[in-house]
């Protein structure tokens, strides 16, 4: 390519941008000039047959780039792949067909699914820029999905990615809606349901905005980051898997909108609903149970609420052909002991292992789900069938083949640093804040570091003393460690405590 008043050389900048395209140019680059180019200015970048639309962050000093270059993130670069000594050509795009249908949207309009389709290809393909997707995402807050367009944008959804099949019987999946600490069921349940001879091929996500995921979860006992012939060849040994869905191409698209979503902290029903169910449909899904924990600081904070959300579940999934059961559960406080990756894997190997020290609350929710799935799957007495499976060890020794067919399994172990938090008077545990116990085990590097995170030593209920320990904070590292506990200091109602009635 000639360099011209339009080209530049492309360098890699590695910052991490999160998935989104950006390139960094000077503010005296002459293509900047030229173009007119401005900060969160969309560019459109050319290079060897391949093309990105990134956003422009402006480089002011004259530290680490220059105006003789340009500088791409991860996500811009892998889009490019430019060879050593590549130049890039800069644009301005055209305005992309999508902006108009977001800017219906945002004044009202009702879209259908071609329309959403369109904003979904132009969101992917990053024709939109993070405003827009923000300005998208909250004109579909709130009730301003209604039900016809919540399917309509499930079908998107899923039709952005590919769909998987899979040969014989019911496939399942089972789902949480969030928002509850622990509650790390998920890998109970496919240990039963595989057991059962049933298939449960489970794509799981990493944390965004928890101290962990069912994927960071599973990761510290078996590798997850599955290709899907290789997620084939678990699920055609033993019924079932539990792998990361990131690489996996299902529903891709959630990943964007959720990158804008969490941020805002908006509720929004219709885009929960598309998202959960655009994946459940991706997967080759067709029984699925969704577990919705209600509670004063979960995600769903009240039955109405509940119920409003399950009705949109079910005549969704009923539009797109998945035969869903809800399961409305107690959200009132932690499930299980461990809050973090590692933690939470001790907590899933007790009850798997049936030892003495299980959490009880944690085996009792995994019954009831696997049961629940079984029912649909045909079998009589889900939840007994449930119960002699795990209580046998056929669940166990399922959940190791498992690991073992998705490369090996690995013991969890402790993290190096821990300390006890204490209660700061007497009186009886009436509540613990979900979202604040869940902020304590992410200061302390949950779920980056995989064996950070919270040990919960009382429950609701429990008559403490001052001095009892309430629950104990794991870091990998001193500085991490202090982070965390002068946080939990600074909180007086993550354990709420009152005198006994």
């Amino acid at each position: 390519m000639t360099r011209d008043r339009h080209c530049l050389p492309l360098l890699q900048a590695e910052i991490d941008t999160y998935s989104q395209p950006v390139v960094f140019m000077h503010q005296d680059c002459h293509v900047c000039r030229a173009e007119g180019f401005r900060a969160l200015t969309r560019v459109r970048i050319d290079c060897g047959g391949r093309s990105v639309i990134a956003s422009l962050n402006v480089v002011t000093g004259a530290g680490w780039l220059g105006p003789e270059a340009a500088a791409l993130s991860g996500a811009a670069w892998s889009a490019l792949r430019p060879g050593p000594g590549d130049m890039g050509q800069f644009s301005h795009p055209e305005l992309p067909e999508a902006a108009s249908l977001v800017r219906a949207k945002v004044y009202g309009e009702r879209l259908g699914q071609a329309q959403f389709a369109t904003i979904i290809e132009d969101a992917m393909a990053h024709r939109l820029s993070d405003l827009d997707l923000a300005a998208f995402v909250t004109a579909c807050a709130g009730e301003q999905l209604n039900t016809c367009e919540t399917i309509a944008l499930t079908r998107a959804m899923q039709a952005a990615g590919r769909t998987l099949d899979w040969i014989g019987g019911p496939v399942l999946d089972k789902h949480c809606v969030g928002g509850l600490p622990g509650n790390r069921t998920t890998p109970i349940v496919v240990a039963i349901a595989a057991a059962a001879g049933l298939v449960i091929p489970k794509t799981s996500s990493r944390a965004i905005t928890s101290p962990a995921g069912t994927a960071d979860t599973m990761e510290v006992m078996a590798p997850v980051a599955l290709d899907i012939a290789a997620m084939r060849r678990v699920v055609e040994a033993q019924g079932g898997c539990v792998v990361w869905g990131g690489a996996l191409g299902l529903s891709p698209a959630d990943d964007i909108l959720i990158r804008i979503e969490r941020p805002l902290d908006f509720d929004s029903d219709g885009q929960l609903v598309a998202s959960i169910l655009s994946k459940k449909a991706a997967a080759g899904s067709d029984r699925v149970v969704i577990d919705i924990p209600v509670g004063p600081t979960a995600k769903v904070r009240s039955a109405k609420a509940a119920e409003a959300l399950s009705a949109r579940l079910r005549t969704t999934a009923r539009a797109i052909g998945l035969d869903l059961a809800i399961f409305v559960s107690d959200g009132s406080q932690p499930v299980g002991r461990g809050i973090g990756p590692a933690l939470e894997a001790m907590d899933v190997l007790k009850v798997l292992r049936r030892t003495p020290d299980a959490p009880d609350d944690l085996r009792e929710r995994a019954l009831a789900l696997a049961g629940l799935l079984l029912e649909m799957s045909g079998k009589t007495a889900g939840a007994g069938r449930a119960r002699a499976l795990l209580d046998s060890g056929a669940a166990e020794q399922r959940f190791m083949a498992i690991c073992a067919a998705q490369g090996g399994f690995t013991e969890p172990v402790a993290a190096p640093h821990r300390l006890p938090m204490a209660a700061s008077r007497n009186g009886v545990i009436t509540a613990i804040d979900n979202r604040r116990i869940a902020r304590v085990a992410k200061l302390a590097g949950a779920p980056q570091q995989a064996r950070a995170g919270v040990l919960l030593a009382a429950r609701p209920g429990t008559l403490v003393q001052r001095g009892h320990p309430l629950f104990e904070i794991w870091a990998e590292t001193p500085g991490e460690l202090a982070y965390a506990r002068d946080f939990a200091n600074a909180q007086e109602e993550i354990f709420r405590i009152e005198e006994p009635k």
